[in-house]
């Protein structure tokens, strides 16, 4: 099951989460140190819902962020 959003097409982002060391030369050190990367990865929540599209009721993976933007709209 691939999580993407099938209104907005956002996906699983990658990036990393950097780790410092040191105190900063504003509060009188002598700067901060990159001691690690290590990758991660960014999901989006993604919810399975009972939505209407095109006049049709079917169950669609949509991200929370369309949700409340009201780009789905819920049967009644």
């Amino acid at each position: 099951m691939a999580r993407v959003c099938e209104l907005c097409g956002k996906r699983t982002e990658v990036g990393n989460q950097i780790t410092r060391r040191g105190l900063a030369k504003a509060k009188g050190g002598v700067g901060k140190r990159v001691t690690g990367k290590t990758k991660r990865k960014f999901k989006p929540n993604i919810q399975k819902i009972r939505g209407e599209v095109n006049g049709s009721v079917r169950r669609v993976k949509v991200c929370t962020r369309c949700m409340k933007a009201g780009k789905v709209t819920k049967p009644r």
